[in-house]
Formats: structure tokens, C-alpha cells, sequence
């Protein structure tokens, strides 16, 4: 059985990620940020020097969901060898609701190492459930 401490340490640092869109004020698409677990109260999006503080209590979703294409580029420029190879994009989705009681929204693309360890901690911080967008992400984010 994992500890809640362990639980909580896998978010601790800070993860790498980068805004693919949604509702933030002021963050452009592609913009790369840190999605912060640290605090008691709840999550902190910090994309250069916009910073959204998420209380726990109000994410209303979380999803997950993975979208994979061929390295169609690789492939002509490189060798044909890279057809074979697939490459997998992680997309996480906040859901939340701001002070206003307005309904938000973040889409996050979140790298392959990070993934899992975010999953969890939001989880059990959050109290949750990751949904699925289908049996891939499944797959990929239970480990």
C-alpha cells in the first residue's frame, strides 16, 4: 500500500507542462508552464508569471486522454523506419470553478515521464476520479 505522503511527494516539484487552451486569462496556447502541488489548500498553474490558484474543492473533473501519430516527417526526411514508430501526446483536462462560480477549464499536454505521478497526486489530493478518455489512456495512465 503506498503511503499519502509518498502520494503527495510525487507532485511536490513541480511538473513541466504546457497550455494547450482553455479558459486562463492571459496564457496563450502553447505556452509552457508548471503545474505546482505542494499547497494543502490546492493546486498552482503557473504560466510565466500568470499564476492561478485551483482550491482543491473546486476541480470538478479531471481527464485523461492520449492522442498518437506517426512520425510521418521523421519518416521522409530521416528513414522510412520511423513509420513504424508511433508518438504519444499525454493531455490532461482541468476542470474547475472559479470564485465567481463560473465554470473553467485547462488543457494541459504533460510529458511521458510526468504523467503518472501527476495522476495520482491529483487524485488523491482532489478526491477525484481521473476520467478516462478511453481504454489506451486507461491503460497508460494506471501503469
Amino acid at each position: 500500500m503506498i503511503s499519502l505522503s509518498l502520494l503527495n511527494a510525487a507532485g511536490d516539484t513541480g511538473e513541466r507542462v504546457r497550455y494547450k487552451g482553455g479558459t486562463v486569462a492571459g496564457v496563450t496556447a502553447g505556452t509552457s508552464a508548471r503545474i505546482l502541488l505542494q499547497h494543502e489548500d490546492g493546486l498552482e498553474f503557473d504560466a510565466k508569471g500568470r499564476t492561478v490558484r485551483i482550491p482543491w474543492k473546486d476541480i470538478t473533473t479531471l481527464e485523461y486522454g492520449m492522442r498518437v501519430s506517426r512520425r510521418y516527417v521523421e519518416a521522409v526526411l530521416i528513414s522510412p523506419v520511423f513509420l513504424a514508430a508511433k508518438r504519444r501526446t499525454h493531455y490532461l483536462t482541468i476542470g474547475y470553478v472559479d470564485a465567481e462560480f463560473r465554470q473553467q477549464a485547462m488543457v494541459l499536454e504533460v510529458g511521458k515521464d510526468s504523467i503518472r505521478p501527476l495522476l495520482v497526486s491529483l487524485e488523491a489530493k482532489s478526491g477525484k476520479r481521473i476520467e478516462f478518455q478511453d481504454d489506451d489512456a486507461r491503460k497508460a495512465g494506471k501503469g
